[in-house]
């Protein structure tokens, strides 16, 4: 099953150089893999890719992804593993990069991400045109959105989160330009897609934070520092660890500015109308201690968070519409995400940069 946006020109807004090709092409290209479901998961063929490429046998059983076929895999001496995989030639340039990016991090011991499994010829990865996937280690722990959000666990989240991306920093992995609906130089059209949004309190917060992200972020981001970034660092892709905060999942990852991490990660934990950011402060907090905020960074980053609230709610909104019968999945996320939208919606530009400023000089909670 597939379906194509088709979406009308639109006033481009600034694209930095980093993204040069980045346009309603690459908008369209990146709609295009969101539009499709994966292939029907086939536990016998996992099994068998793992004995043919990894000389292993396991029990293998199917769990929820977006694109790609991911499966558990147990293996009958006790370790789970994970394992991603698909047929889709699309898939290949996806899994060159979550792979690259896993065996980058692989030595950074501050950093705690799955760990790749070389195939029995000693590659990150198998497979060829017509396919391919990859093995990694399987953490342990519960993922965040089972853990109530105390002040000190979002403050590590923050202090993770920032490590995290100066462990990427100095990364570049093949693929790290593809086109990804989730990629922020897909925004400017992100619009498009308003048409499968119900009228009401959110479609009227996402139209403004949309048109605040156009007109006064977008001229800007230029400016900001940009690097490979996890670009979905939410609830469900974050593990509470024996070590610390683990992060799973970089299948949306690629070439951003590095403060959309934290725009995405504080997003997700706005949620007290008593406090101006709704609780992220504590994200924020943890964030700017070990990576501290330029100027810009604090002026942008209510906005960004806005917009990636926003960019949530109508992606999943029109992949809901799409694939009904994968919508609660697809929308596992999405009051979450309206919630932080009507709690930030009273600040405006100034009062914004003036919470995030107050935020990065909280102290760690008791």
């Amino acid at each position: 099953m597939q379906a194509r946006p088709d979406p009308s020109p639109h006033a481009l807004a600034a694209q930095p150089a980093a993204m040069p090709d980045a346009g309603q092409a690459f908008f369209a290209e990146a709609a295009a893999l969101l539009a499709m479901l994966p292939d029907e998961a086939c536990p016998q063929e996992a099994a068998g890719l793992l004995h043919q490429h990894y000389g292993i046998a396991a029990t293998v059983t199917p769990l929820s992804s977006e694109v790609e076929q991911t499966f558990e895999a147990r293996l009958h001496d006790g370790p789970r593993l994970i394992l991603k995989t698909s047929a889709r030639p699309q898939a290949i340039d996806s899994f060159r990069f979550q792979s690259a990016v896993l065996a980058g991090l692989a030595d950074d011991a501050g950093i705690i991400v799955p760990r790749i499994i070389p195939t029995a010829s000693g590659a990150p990865m198998f497979g060829n045109g017509s396919g391919g996937g990859y093995l990694q280690s399987c953490m342990d722990g519960p993922a965040l959105h089972k853990l109530p959000p105390a002040p000190g666990l979002l403050r590590d989240i923050g202090a993770a989160l920032a490590l995290l991306n100066l462990a990427m920093k100095g990364l570049e992995p093949q693929s790290s330009r593809r086109p990804v609906l989730w990629n922020i130089a897909c925004w400017p059209w992100l619009m498009e897609l308003n048409r499968t949004l119900p009228e009401g309190p959110t479609a009227t917060l996402v139209r403004r934070a949309m048109a605040e992200y156009a007109g006064h972020v977008a001229p800007q981001i230029r400016e900001l520092d940009w690097q490979v970034t996890h670009n979905d660092p939410s609830p469900f892709n974050m593990i509470a660890t024996p070590g610390g905060i683990g992060f799973i999942d970089f299948g949306d990852g690629g070439w951003n500015p590095r403060i959309q991490d934290l725009a995405i990660a504080a997003g997700h934990f706005v949620a007290d109308p008593a406090l101006p950011l709704g609780g992220a402060e504590h994200v924020i907090a943890g964030y700017a201690a070990v990576l501290p905020l330029s100027d810009m960074e604090i002026a942008l980053l209510p906005g960004l968070m806005r917009a990636r609230q926003s960019a949530l709610v109508l992606i999943n909104h029109w992949r809901a519409q799409l694939f009904p019968e994968a919508a609660r999945y697809i929308m596992k996320n999405v009051h979450r995400a309206e919630q932080g939208l009507a709690v930030l919606a009273p600040l405006d530009a100034s009062a914004g940069a003036q919470a995030v400023r107050a935020a990065t000089t909280l102290t760690p909670p008791l």
